[in-house]
């Protein structure tokens, strides 16, 4: 069992963070999860704590936005997914952690910028299956390993411009399949040993109350805030996740 308190501490705020994101804020924030904890354990260790968390408030917000989903969309990203978590499985012990972040980084880095340098209002674009392909396949297979899925599903959807409850519904049951769908590998890589989901026992807590913060600022905050905090916070972790990758060790 890990003792040492300051990774209580940060793991407690990284729970919080996830849930306000699920409850409502847009999945993209969430990210910063495996990073904060990244500090005090390894970060194969830290996505396997959060896994059974998010599987929990997954199932939390999966009840707030039931059928809110857009079906269209979510037709080729989540069989894409799941191809992509599979990568993931194949992979792990392969890929370095840092890559990972840094190619994570860049795609958040890249949509964050391009929202707030073009502010004018345009026509959203149409989903399109290709693009959503390789997306959900990206967004599966950062989600299995660092738990970073948040960006790439985002870079799809945002430029659909939708309706951002139909965003965040999209997003989450996207994320209930993909999380949900990590149990089997990540037992059979021993990541789900007694410590780990002892630690998960104990932030599981957290985890009603960070989607209930979620779920009430999404409704008192309007289309622009929405969207401009969800664009912030891809710009902050894009920021966070290149700078953890450049500085290994």
């Amino acid at each position: 069992m890990i003792t040492e308190p300051w990774f209580y501490v940060a793991a407690a705020v990284a729970v919080l963070i996830v849930g306000i994101a699920k409850g409502g804020l847009g999945g993209g924030i969430g990210v910063v999860a495996v990073p904060l904890m990244a500090m005090f354990v390894s970060p194969a260790q830290a996505a396997a704590i959060m896994l059974p968390v998010l599987m929990v408030m997954d199932a939390l917000a999966l009840r707030v936005y039931w059928r809110r989903w857009d079906w269209q969309n979510l037709r080729v990203l989540l069989p894409a997914s799941l191809v992509g978590t599979g990568l993931g499985f194949l992979t792990f012990g392969y890929l370095s952690a840092d890559g990972l972040r840094a190619l994570v980084g860049v795609v958040a880095l890249l949509y964050s910028v391009h929202f707030f340098v073009r502010r004018a209002p345009a026509e959203g674009r149409s989903a399109h299956p290709v693009a959503g392909l390789l997306w959900g396949a990206t967004a599966g297979f950062t989600s299995f390993s660092i738990h970073a899925g948040g960006p790439p599903l985002q870079a799809y959807l945002l430029p659909q411009r939708l309706h951002r409850t139909t965003f965040q519904a999209t997003s989450v049951l996207f994320f209930f399949v993909v999380n949900w769908s990590k149990v089997l590998p990540y037992a059979w890589l021993g990541q789900l040993s007694g410590e780990n989901l002892g630690v998960s026992l104990v932030l599981l807590p957290l985890a009603p109350l960070g989607v209930f913060l979620g779920r009430v600022l999404h409704h008192r905050v309007n289309d622009e805030v929405f969207f401009g905090v969800v664009h912030g916070s891809l710009l902050v972790i894009g920021v966070k996740l290149l700078y953890d990758a450049a500085n290994v060790g």
